[in-house]
Parts: C-alpha cells; structure tokens; sequence
C-alpha cells in the first residue's frame, strides 16, 4: 500500500462517493478538496457550485474562500447568490451538499457558530453561512470532519445547521426536502445513518484501523453497522493527482499580491 496520510485517505474517500455529473454546493477546506479531487479524477463532468455564485468551477486550485477569485475565473458562469440559493438549491437542483463544521452530533446535526454557551462563548466561529440551506434542500448531504471526542459529541454546544434533527424520523415530520447526512468522512473511516433511528453508526475503517480507536475519538457510544467493510485504500494515481493539487495551492497563495497604488 502507498503511504499516505489520514488527511490524504479521507479526502480520497471522500472524493470517490461523488460521481460525473454530478451538481455539488462545495464547502471550502477539506470538501473542496475532495470535489476538486473528484473532478480531476473519475468524475470530469462534476457540476461545483460554490456559494459566491459560480457555477460549473473548475480552479486549477484551491480556493482560499468563496470569493476568491479563482472561482470566478475558470467558472462557467458566475450568477447573483439569491439566484444560486432559490433557482438551483431551493429548486431541487443540487444532489450533493458537501459540509464541514465543528462539532457534529450522533444524529448529523452541526455546529458551526459558537463553542461554550451562546451568550458567553469560549470560541466564537464564523457561523452558518449557506450551511442550513444547502443541509435543507440538497437531495443528499456528505460532511467532513476530523474525529475527536470534542468535534463528535454527545450534545452540540449550538445546533447550526439540521442533520436528522431528534432521528427516528424527525427531519421526515419537519418538512424539510433533502435526503440529509448520508456520509460522515472521518480520519478513520466512514459514517453512515442507521436506516431507522437515523443515529449515524460506523460502516467502514481503513484498514489498519480498529473498532476501539473509532469508538475513541467519538463522544457518543458508537454502534455498527450490521456490516462494517474495509474502504480502499488509495492508489498511487489518486494520490499524485491530490499532492500536485495541493502543491499547486501552496505555490499559487505563496506569490506575494500586487497592490495597485
């Protein structure tokens, strides 16, 4: 097996749950790495959609934000953020909703705004953005999230955004058009929502990995899947294409800006 890194195995694990064609809202870090390792792979015809309004991105790297640049420039078109939000996401147009956050809950929901009480907060974050939207509408919603007991926990110190809410069918009686969490893309494997009670159970390690290390680094007492597989691991292809993307990046936002006076 090629050496790799967690960070590298989860990107690429995550990267291979999209498929061509596929429209995808893009969250920024770790998810647009997947997406933007997804489209340079097996899946060209990938649709990213970015919050600043662009559609059909296709950056020879990484974006630093929403409105860099980048974006804009190799985008098929660039449309106002209302329109993104009610002609495409609230229309049933987008199929994947791929998130990061802070801290997740059994049931999928996150946290993205505060850590500590809301009023007198020990971290303040930098909120919701498009999250709950892209959460509400899109057909199925992927999340990436390095597992520790202090991101995966028992009780979201601020619920931003809905996952299946209560589970058992929650999300279901709220009204809400999407599909939610099908995946969680841990540094350890896969999570995936029990079909009943929704509570998010473990369905894949990376080889190497055990139960008792998975069960570790969540905050809540992990259950398995009826059947827990083995993901791949990554082969040598996906992983020279995700470090010449990233050097790529490195490069790129290493150039110093020219101010104009």
């Amino acid at each position: 097996m090629t050496i790799c890194t967690r960070e590298e195995w989860m990107t690429i694990a995550a990267s291979r749950l999209l498929w061509d064609g596929c429209v995808c809202f893009v969250g920024i870090g770790l998810p647009s790495a997947a997406c933007n390792l997804a489209r340079l792979t097996h899946a060209p015809e990938i649709v990213l959609v970015y919050e600043s309004g662009t559609l059909g991105t296709r950056p020879d790297v990484l974006p630093l934000s929403i409105g860099d640049g980048e974006l804009a420039r190799t985008a098929t078109c660039v449309v106002p953020l209302p329109e993104i939000f009610s002609y495409y996401l609230q229309a049933g147009r987008v199929d994947v909703g791929f998130l990061g956050a802070a801290q997740i809950d059994r049931y999928g929901n996150l946290n993205s705004t505060v850590i500590g009480s809301y009023d007198t907060p020990h971290t303040r974050l930098p909120g919701a953005g498009g999250a709950p939207e892209i959460a509400t509408h899109a057909r199925e919603t992927f999340v990436m999230l390095k597992a520790t007991p202090r991101s995966f926990v028992a009780e979201l110190d601020f619920r931003t955004t809905a996952g299946y809410l209560q589970g058992s069918g929650a999300r279901g009686r709220s009204g809400a058009p999407g599909g939610g969490p099908r995946s969680v893309i841990t540094d350890f494997g896969l999570l995936k929502p029990h079909p009943d009670t929704q509570e998010l159970q473990l369905a894949a390690l990376f080889s190497g990995v055990g139960v008792e290390e998975a069960r570790a680094a969540v905050g809540w007492p992990l259950a398995l899947a009826a059947h827990v597989g083995i993901v791949d691991p990554p082969e040598a292809r996906e992983l020279e294409i995700l470090r010449a993307l990233h050097a790529r990046t490195r490069q790129a936002h290493a150039r110093p800006v020219a101010i104009p006076l």
